[in-house]
Formats: structure tokens, sequence, C-alpha cells
């Protein structure tokens, strides 16, 4: 018979189980349930790195899921790997992975982008009196750094946008 609150890191809904399990279950008992928007850690990537999704694109994944299904990668826009502390953790849980992990993952990426490309490993701040880490390294050095659970991978466009010419010529004519 009381109103109750639970807040979160980051956006309530995403990549956090627990908030919608507990939702679901309060409706399914016949309680309101609602889920409020919040300041998500991609808000916070876009802001703290000066990022702007509508200049070149945008494709972002959870990074164990990226590497699991095959994927059609757009070189010429951003790519977030959201969760690369934990990649390749099967049993999706919150374990720090290792080296292994993160090789399999540039496997993956070394098909689409070159071994000196200069990457981002982001960490939003998670508390208010702290300050957001921006590590800038090339993609081969992935292997050797410290990740948390919650780490980024932010990797910049590789290739310059190609601009349509048809559409283009198309759209001068209407």
């Amino acid at each position: 018979g009381k109103q109750v609150c639970a807040i979160f890191y980051g956006h309530p809904g995403v990549f956090a189980y627990v908030p919608h399990k507990m939702i679901e279950e309060a409706k399914a008992i016949g309680c309101k349930a609602i889920m409020e928007p919040g300041i998500s850690a991609e808000d916070c990537l876009i802001s703290d790195l000066g990022l702007d999704p509508g200049k070149v694109g945008w494709q972002q994944y959870e990074a164990t899921q990226f590497m699991l299904y095959e994927r059609v990668i757009d070189t010429s826009a951003y790519l977030i790997l959201w969760q690369i502390g934990v990649v390749g953790d099967l049993s999706y849980g919150i374990n720090v992975t290792g080296k292994a992990a993160r090789q399999i993952l540039l496997d993956v990426l070394y098909s689409y982008y070159p071994e000196e490309h200069e990457v981002i490993i982001y960490e939003a701040a998670t508390l208010p009196f702290k300050s957001f880490k921006a590590q800038r390294i090339p993609i081969s050095a992935l292997p050797e750094v410290e990740l948390k659970d919650y780490s980024t991978l932010v990797i910049p466009p590789s290739k310059s946008l190609k601009l349509n010419q048809v559409i283009s010529r198309k759209l001068e004519n209407i």
C-alpha cells in the first residue's frame, strides 16, 4: 500500500535487467508500475566527449552481443561498444574479462579497422563528485588497458562519408 521509487544509474531501461523485472513483477500482482526516463550513459558520452551522432551517424551494440552475431558495420560512422570490460562473459554477469576475450573482439574489429586506428575508452562519472575518463589508444592496445565493467569503447569513423550521387541529383531536381 505504499508508493515506492527506485533510482538506477544511467537510464533505467538500458542494460538494466532489474528495473524491467521489477516492473513486470509489480504489474503481475496488480500494482501500477512505470519507468521514467533518466539521463543515460549515452547522454553522458555525447556530452563528455563533445560528439554529435547526427554528423556522421552512430551505431551502438553491447560488446558481447556485437561479437556473437554477424553485424554489418559502417566505418564512416561512430561505433559504440558498451560494456567492453565484460566482453565475452556469456553468463551476462558483471565479471570483468581479460586479454583473451578482448583479443577475440579485436579479431572481429580488425576486419573493419586498421591496428593503428585511434579509439577511446570512455567511462562516465558514476558519482556527482567524480569526472568522466576518456583514454585515447590505438585499437591494438585494447587487450592491455585496464577496464571496468562499465567501460565503453568509442570507435571514431575510419573513412569519410560517401555521397550517393543518384539520390543527391534526385533531391536537387524536386
